[in-house]
């Protein structure tokens, strides 16, 4: 069922992605993290359930020493009263504005006042872009993406929506093309269908839409989805692959 991710199967190497949207049925919140990685480093990881939050976690400790673990070791969801997702530690601040406004918040403003301390990442020569959502409780959703500017300076683009079942928005790194440095993500969310009612069913159409299309290099490590009801957000269906052990952990956390 590719075909209802076609702007994510365009990509060669989209970096971290990140899916919001709605399952087909009534208050189906489905929230996706995935990433892929290039370097010995990054493709070093897996994602780990732990309570109510999503971790990476390295895989080979020696290998991952020679990349930069507060680049490549964070939460990258916590699901609370509401759902914080980012490629980073800026997690955090999320997670913190979340408890600190409550679940009726504006995620256009709740998500620009919690990372205005946070710039792209300082990896030159790619610079990649941070990238962050949140669900809130009533199916109110928002992304944001900081990228590195024409002169240096961060460039902020917040969005929020309200979410509508079979459909979400999607939010990568880069823009998929391997070009050195890796272009980064630019413009507005890009739309996507989203016909699964369960975890599994859309962490594994993700992380096939991402194969590599021919004798191309695999570069996927993990995928993460979280499916739960809009009334209860921290009550929710966990399904994670991690390639390099090709087995998805699912389980209910309540």
């Amino acid at each position: 069922m590719t075909e209802h991710l076609a702007p994510l199967r365009s990509m060669a190497y989209p970096g971290r992605v990140i899916i919001i949207g709605a399952g087909p049925g009534a208050g189906q919140v489905m929230i996706l993290y995935a990433i892929t990685g290039r370097s010995p480093s990054s493709q070093a990881r897996r994602l780990r359930l732990e309570g109510r939050s999503i971790w990476t976690e390295p895989v080979d400790e020696e290998t991952l020493r020679q990349g930069n673990p507060e680049l490549l070791v964070y939460r990258a969801m916590a699901f609370e009263s509401g759902v914080a997702v980012s490629n980073g530690r800026q997690t955090e601040d999320i997670v913190a504005a979340l408890r600190s406004r409550g679940g009726d918040a504006d995620p256009l403003p709740m998500l620009a006042e919690a990372l205005l301390g946070w710039k792209y990442e300082p990896d030159a020569p790619h610079f990649t872009p941070r990238i962050s959502g949140c669900v809130q409780g009533g199916g109110r959703a928002g992304l944001s993406l900081i990228r590195r500017g024409g002169t240096g300076g961060a460039d902020r683009a917040v969005f929020s929506w309200e979410l509508e079942p079979g459909r979400g928005k999607f939010i990568a790194t880069y823009q998929g093309l391997e070009d050195n440095p890796l272009p980064s993500f630019s413009g507005t969310p890009r739309d996507v269908e989203m016909p699964w009612n369960t975890a599994r069913a859309m962490a594994e159409a993700v992380f096939e839409a991402m194969a590599p299309v021919g004798p191309g290099k695999d570069y996927r490590v993990s995928v993460a989805c979280l499916r739960a009801d809009t009334g209860d957000l921290s009550n929710a269906e966990v399904h994670i692959i991690n390639h390099r052990e090709r087995n998805g952990r699912n389980g209910k956390n309540g």
